[in-house]
């Protein structure tokens, strides 16, 4: 039987271009999803699938996580004292008990593989589960719990997967299949970020994996690839035939963080789920994307004037 997997990687060390300015000052895994931060949805679903030691891999700027993974004895002081049990509650309840939790930096932004293999020293000898917080998942069982599950079965390197357009295909790490097997699929390649001419199939990797830890000898020793970073397909790639492969079609709706759209979808999608907020959120909604039933003939009229200049309307 497979060993169990204790130990996550989260990598955090991203600049998050994509949401300045926002993210000048704040890490973007700090951006909230309703009232909650990504990396503690991530730290989260870990800890639903059985994780025990949480390795965040830092950078510059960071500090952030690792306040909201302490105490903040003014904060619960107050809380305290007015009695407010439930704010009490959720900045408590889901915190790691001391001990669990390590911090390491990635000095140079070398790609994902490379912020991986600098959690070397954390992970030792054991299996070890890798989650982006950009990734969120949306289900009733969490998506890593669903991969421990499979690993236990068949061991190896295990990925989540999902079917991805075609025109997406060279932004993901694509499955070559071997077997399907309907809830897996057991691979017999990895390719990284392919033209959608030269992909084998349109089964892209997404933010989880549960990696053996032969993947960290591998990136050792491993060049940089796509992008000049050190993939951390490539080196999965590189394992295959030396230990099983597989990917998991996960039960869940995945929403992509990293992009705006699928930022704003995912507040949507979570204060939907939630009963203090899902009626009103469906007025506010509403507001947007009906049509209004009819306009005043002065707003058409207004509509007109700003077509002219201003020295066309004086002129008038």
């Amino acid at each position: 039987m497979p060993k169990p997997v204790r130990k996550a990687v989260f990598p955090v060390a991203g600049l998050g271009t994509r949401f300045l300015p926002a993210t000048k000052a704040m890490p973007k895994e700090m951006l909230p999803i309703v009232d909650k931060p990504l990396i503690q949805y991530a730290v989260e679903e870990a800890q639903q699938a059985g994780i025990e030691e949480f390795i965040f891999v830092t950078g510059r700027a960071k500090s952030a996580i690792e306040d909201h993974f302490d105490h903040s004895v003014e904060l619960e002081l107050t809380l305290r004292e007015r009695g407010a049990v439930d704010g009490l509650k959720s900045v408590l309840d889901w915190m790691p008990p001391p001990g669990h939790i390590s911090y390491t930096r990635q000095q140079a932004p070398l790609g994902l593989g490379h912020a991986v293999w600098c959690a070397r020293n954390f992970i030792g000898d054991e299996p070890f589960a890798v989650l982006l917080a950009d990734d969120l998942i949306l289900g009733e069982t969490g998506c890593l719990k669903q991969m421990v599950d499979v690993h236990r079965e068949v061991g190896g390197n295990v990925v989540a997967i999902e079917e991805v357009p075609e025109r997406d295909v060279s932004r993901y790490g694509i499955l070559d299949p071997a077997q399907d097997l309907g809830h897996s699929v057991r691979a017999k390649g990895l390719i990284e970020k392919p033209q959608a001419s030269e992909a084998p199939s349109n089964l892209g990797i997404i933010g989880r994996y549960i990696l053996q830890p032969i993947v960290l000898t591998v990136l050792a020793h491993q060049d940089q690839g796509a992008g000049n970073e050190i993939q951390l397909t490539d080196a999965m790639a590189r394992t295959i035939g030396l230990l099983p492969f597989h990917g998991v079609r996960f039960e869940g709706t995945r929403f992509d963080c990293g992009s705006k759209i699928g930022y704003l979808e995912a507040n949507i999608a979570y204060a939907m789920q939630r009963e203090d907020m899902n009626g009103r959120l469906r007025e506010v909604l509403k507001k947007y994307v009906e049509p209004p039933v009819s306009r005043r003939k002065s707003d058409a009229d207004d509509s007109k004037l700003s077509e002219f200049s201003p020295r066309e309307l004086v002129k008038g």
